[in-house]
């Protein structure tokens, strides 16, 4: 059997075959380095500038530096908001090789709770080693001096300050001022939308009410910023450029420490509220409510039980009496009707009626009494104001009609937020036909003008709202803006608050602003004035209306007795007044909670605050 040939190598085959595969492979090669120098190119030159930046922002960082709050000074200088420093205590992890001992160390030294020590651990797992973190904050003076003298044995360890803010008049200036607090969710929301964010990079803290809210932009400053220079892992390395904050502009008010502290010294432990204002420009002189609280409590964060009992207090001290507090005007808006009834001729000076005691609406039975229950026999404008005569008004506020007088004092400033310069101002009542119909689904009936018409009823006011509507009696039908702050400065220069008084109504007859004018400077003049007492002796000449609340009714054949009623539920005292008579620079609001009548509680009030006011230790009535 023959054996099978094998066939020979076929060399030119295998040349053709290693020929393609060493062309593919060059070209495979040329390719890839085709791309890699596409890429490079792309790196190098197109997207240079890109990655340039990125680079640098591995290399470069910018801390925001964070801006001191302007300070707030009473109208002689006085400071009731200042920056004052404040010490923590700051531990660097990487620099501590043993933390447990560390701590417990420290804890040796001053006291450092369980959950200080809990959260700054928690704090520790967060960041980086080489921060610095706080342990605890608002070290006092003994706590620092025994870390500081002990700092040699405590590596990594620190006593760091910064500036907090600070209010020395405690809860004086409260509802004014307001208070700053931490940013929260809800700020940063806001700062958000008014495009504000960026500014409040290095901040913490932001106002929360009053003042410090209302001027927030302008107290809370610009930021600044540093350029530094870190390394991989972002440990600071170098300094390369600072640009320094810009301070907050500060204010000044136009408020005065003096008759602050006396309106606070006056109340004590009454609640009640009491504003005065220049009737001029509406700068507002005096702005408490009493009780009060201390607002250094909310700076660093007040702790659920500080907060509880100031929220469940029987007295309410988070409420600004002054703008948030609503009440019946009572008998203090008699002037002001008075002027409505002259303007319209439903009375004159001359109108005269006869007062038994009460007031009937005809054909029926029920009897509106007067305070005075045997009457004041015959009465005109003068006396019905001088001697606030109910069964007057309730006679003339019958025949105005509701919607006179509801149109007219919702000229005044009834009904209207007055503009004041803080936020916290609460919706008051001017009631009218409109109003009942859509809050009570009820019509108007001619027993609830009846009511209206002594500053009972459905109308409420703020003891601001007041003050305003009766700077306008005194202006001729000009309304000023109530305004707590006098002026803004910087290094750039002063900036003053506009104060020009705006026109909201004007008179048929002038000569019926002089009348109303008379009858309440009568009121304290004359014997049979409600305040007659109160400015018995004074060196000033003024006038004034006295009004009493009631906060519960009483019965119509029943006698008032305060002794009988809870403490809460007796009436309100409340006084408006003025001085000097002829040319007012003060005008002044008092309301008293709770303690029965306003010529007894409220003018005697007023008149204190007045004396003072032109004493010759204040002598700024030349102003």
């Amino acid at each position: 059997m023959l054996k099978k040939r094998v066939a020979m190598q076929d060399v030119e085959a295998e040349n053709r075959l290693f020929n393609h595969r060493a062309v593919f492979a060059m070209v495979f090669v040329v390719l890839m380095f085709a791309v890699i120098v596409v890429n490079m190119y792309h790196l190098q030159v197109t997207s240079y500038q890109a990655y340039q930046t990125r680079s640098e922002g591995n290399r470069i960082k910018v801390l925001p530096l964070a801006p001191n709050r302007g300070l707030i000074t009473d109208r002689n200088g006085i400071l009731l908001a200042e920056n004052r420093p404040v010490f923590s205590l700051e531990l660097v992890p990487e620099q501590i090789s043993d933390m447990p001992t560390t701590l417990q160390e420290l804890s040796a030294l001053i006291e450092i709770s369980e959950e200080q020590q809990t959260n700054f651990l928690k704090e520790v797992r967060q960041q980086r080693r080489f921060n610095s973190i706080t342990l605890k904050e608002q070290l006092n003076d003994e706590e620092v001096a025994r870390i500081s003298v002990n700092l040699h044995r405590l590596p990594g360890v620190t006593v760091e300050a910064r500036l907090s803010r600070y209010y020395p008049f405690g809860d004086l200036f409260t509802h004014a001022l307001g208070y700053i607090g931490r940013i929260n969710t809800n700020d940063l929301k806001q700062l958000e939308e008014n495009e504000q964010l960026a500014n409040y990079a290095a901040s913490r803290d932001i106002g929360k009410i009053g003042l410090e809210r209302y001027y927030e932009t302008e107290l809370h400053g610009i930021m600044g910023y540093q350029e530094v220079e870190v390394n991989n892992r972002g440990r600071l390395i170098r300094v390369l450029r600072s640009v320094p904050a810009s301070s907050g502009k500060n204010i000044k008010l136009n408020i005065d420490v003096g008759l602050q502290l006396t309106a606070q010294q006056i109340l004590l432990e009454k609640r009640g509220a009491i504003v005065a204002m220049d009737p001029r420009d509406g700068a507002i002189l005096a702005f408490y409510s009493n009780p009060s609280y201390d607002p250094n409590l909310f700076v660093h964060g007040i702790s659920s039980k500080n907060y509880n009992a100031l929220l469940n207090s029987a007295d309410r001290p988070l409420i600004n009496r002054v703008t948030q507090g609503v009440y019946p005007p009572a008998s203090t808006i008699k002037p002001h009707l008075a002027l409505l009834g002259l303007e319209t001729n439903t009375i004159s000076a001359n109108t005269r009626i006869w007062d038994p005691g009460f007031f009937q609406l005809p054909g029926v039975e029920h009897r509106y009494r007067d305070w005075k229950r045997w009457g004041h026999g015959w009465v005109d404008v003068y006396t019905a104001i001088v001697e606030s005569c109910d069964t007057f008004f309730y006679d003339m506020g019958v025949k105005l009609g509701i919607d006179r007088v509801s149109d007219y004092m919702q000229k005044m400033g009834f009904g209207e937020k007055s503009g004041i310069d803080i936020h916290e101002e609460s919706n008051t009542i001017m009631p009218s036909r409109g109003w009942k119909r859509a809050r009570h689904n009820q019509p108007w009936y001619h027993g609830d003008t009846v009511a209206i018409s002594i500053g009972q009823g459905y109308w409420t006011i703020t003891p601001l709202q007041l003050l305003v509507s009766t700077a306008v009696l005194l202006n001729n039908g000009l309304q000023p803006t109530p305004h707590i702050v006098r002026e803004l400065s910087n290094d750039l220069g002063t900036e003053s608050i506009d104060t020009t008084p705006q026109e909201v109504m004007q008179v048929v007859n002038p000569r019926n602003w002089q009348v109303v004018r008379d009858a309440m400077q009568q009121t304290v003049t004359t014997q049979k004035g409600t305040a007659f007492n109160a400015f018995k002796g004074a060196t000033y000449t003024s006038g004034g209306k006295t009004g009493t609340a009631q906060v519960v009714s009483i019965a119509q054949d029943a006698k008032y007795d305060a002794n009988k009623l809870d403490e809460r539920l007796r009436d309100n005292a409340m006084y408006i007044g003025y001085a000097p008579a002829d040319a007012p620079t003060i005008v002044i609001a008092v309301t008293v909670e709770n303690t029965g009548g306003g010529g007894s509680t409220a003018a005697p009030i007023a008149r204190q605050m007045l004396d003072y006011y032109f004493s010759a230790e204040v002598n700024n009535n030349d102003e």
